[in-house]
């Protein structure tokens, strides 16, 4: 899973204070994760648009593609794919700047396209307004709450979620954004404000950006990660900061953020930098981070400008850092994760985190995380004894795996194995609640799942946790569903669930192009 940035479908006044994107910038926040930074596409799931005869050919069809999807079968170049494009809910003017910046690029020498062709096939289609689009694609649905508790909407945004974490104030949420926007959200008040503008901290000559990792230390001091696609090295790197603010000492004391540590490997191949991500203290004083993997699974890939030596020693992994030092070196604690998205100790000093499967309809896996051990990517996944790919290397020698949860049922385990979940499913966060919670949470954990990319309807939902530990097996309900792609949740006071919504689609179909909100779950 990689989260992308978005737009307020109503004119945000966020981008109207930073300027309008440019077609580049569009293509990297709206296409990149599927057709690649580069418009090389993935074979068999995505088609490439570097090169594409279907552009040339098929203007009409690729035009009206984002307009009101695509699903069925088509062919690019010599090759056949059946996949399902969503609409994308960017203005005429939008898509015409991103298509243009297509037709130009990877070899592509296309005629231009304007605002005023893209409105005219606008109308041939099933949402013939932008607005039309827009209402289909913003339900403010929200879903049935199990009995006793109710959902609400705590607000909503004007950008996209990636993390959220609590304030050392005790009165406030901070919420960050892919582009390193960080935000505020008031309990009391509901008040959303911006605290630091990305724009602001982040270096804008290393090029692509996202944010995707925030937390704090027992001494207040706010941490939030940064991937940046730095092109102006071969192979392209990916530039990695984690900032670090002053500690909290009360109103004003935190300054705008510096950067703590930075370490740097070769970005991945295709859409697969899961980029390194989840902050967090652990209970050993330590702070603990999630760097995702490079691959889908071990690949290659097919550009000259990326690496294609798989893996690196520092991806699929889950780092470890010493706060007390102002300049850490990083200590390797686990191998084999290859994008565990969140991670948290439960009131038994256990590490337990929730991983993302791959392409290949592999499981996508809850693990009990100890030190010093391997949890299998890129050699295994889940339960499967087969090899997923043709492409998938031989484990080492002697190398030992550990196994993830079995998913016991009798929910989100439907194909593809028993470890853990149903594949693609994107599980976001995993948190315990105490036996002081009403039930049916209660003395269980709760988990997000963000949702599917690919072609079936999974995740978009919240599950309720029975687990057993030591025996690594998970009894798993749907709690509620569907979720507008649920990727970060918090536990407040009053026993309250805040989940942030990172679009407000909670189908395949609706696509990820909207922006967000926060959703409350608590009793009656």
């Amino acid at each position: 899973m990689k989260p992308l940035r978005s737009l307020l479908c109503l004119l945000p006044a966020l981008l109207c204070a930073q300027g309008a994107p440019t077609g580049a910038e569009l293509y990297r926040q709206y296409c990149a994760a599927c057709h690649g930074q580069e418009g090389r596409g993935i074979p068999h799931a995505f088609p490439p648009l570097a090169g594409s005869d279907f552009l040339a050919t098929q203007r009409d069809k690729a035009l009206k593609a984002p307009l009101e999807g695509l699903r069925g079968d088509i062919q690019v170049n010599g090759q056949k794919y059946n996949g399902w494009m969503p609409p994308v809910t960017l203005t005429d003017a939008q898509l015409a700047e991103v298509f243009n910046y297509v037709f130009s690029q990877w070899g592509n020498t296309l005629p231009t396209t304007t605002a005023q062709e893209i409105a005219a096939l606008r109308a041939q289609t099933k949402y013939p307004t932008h607005a039309q689009l827009l209402a289909a694609m913003s339900p403010d649905v929200l879903p049935a709450a199990p009995e006793g508790w109710k959902f609400t909407v705590a607000a909503p945004l004007d950008f996209q979620p990636t993390r959220l974490v609590a304030h050392p104030d005790g009165q406030h949420i901070v919420i960050l954004a892919a582009s390193g926007d960080l935000w505020t959200w008031n309990l009391a008040t509901h008040d959303v404000k911006l605290l630091w503008s990305g724009k602001d901290i982040l270096d804008p000559k290393l090029g692509d950006t996202t944010c995707l990792g925030l937390g704090t230390d027992d001494r207040g001091r706010l941490y939030f990660i940064s991937n940046q696609g730095n092109k102006s090295k071969q192979p392209v790197e990916n530039e990695v900061t984690i900032w670090r603010t002053e500690p909290w000492t009360g109103p004003g004391s935190w300054t705008k953020p510096k950067a703590w540590h930075h370490t740097s490997y070769h970005f991945g191949v295709g859409p697969y930098n899961h980029g390194v991500n989840h902050i967090a203290q652990g209970p050993d004083g330590l702070m603990y981070v999630s760097s995702g993997s490079r691959t889908d699974g071990g690949e290659e890939g097919n550009s000259p400008n990326y690496d294609k030596s798989g893996e690196n020693p520092l991806t699929a992994t889950l780092w470890r850092l010493d706060p007390k030092l102002e300049h850490p070196r990083i200590e390797i604690f686990a191998h084999g994760l290859r994008n565990t998205y969140h991670f948290m100790w439960n009131r038994q000093g256990q590490l337990l985190g929730v991983e993302n499967g791959t392409d290949a309809d592999t499981p996508e896996e809850l693990n009990l995380i100890e030190r010093g051990k391997h949890y299998g990517f890129p050699y295994e996944f889940g339960d499967w004894t087969t090899k997923p790919y043709p492409h998938t290397p031989d484990a080492p020698k002697d190398l030992v795996f550990t196994r993830p949860f079995v998913n016991l049922g009798p929910d989100a385990n439907d194909r593809g194995g028993r470890a853990t979940f149903t594949p693609h499913s994107s599980p976001s966060t995993i948190l315990e609640l105490g036996p002081d919670w009403p039930a049916p949470l209660g003395n269980r954990y709760v988990v997000t799942r963000f949702g599917n990319y690919l072609k079936e309807q999974s995740g978009f939902d919240l599950l309720l946790l029975e687990l057993d530990v030591a025996k690594k097996e998970a009894r798993v309900q749907t709690l509620a569903a569907p979720l507008a792609r649920p990727i970060s949740m918090l536990a407040l006071p009053g026993h309250r669930l805040l989940i942030a919504e990172y679009c407000r689609g909670n189908s395949l179909a609706a696509g990820t192009s909207t922006p967000g909100r926060l959703i409350l779950l608590e009793p009656k």
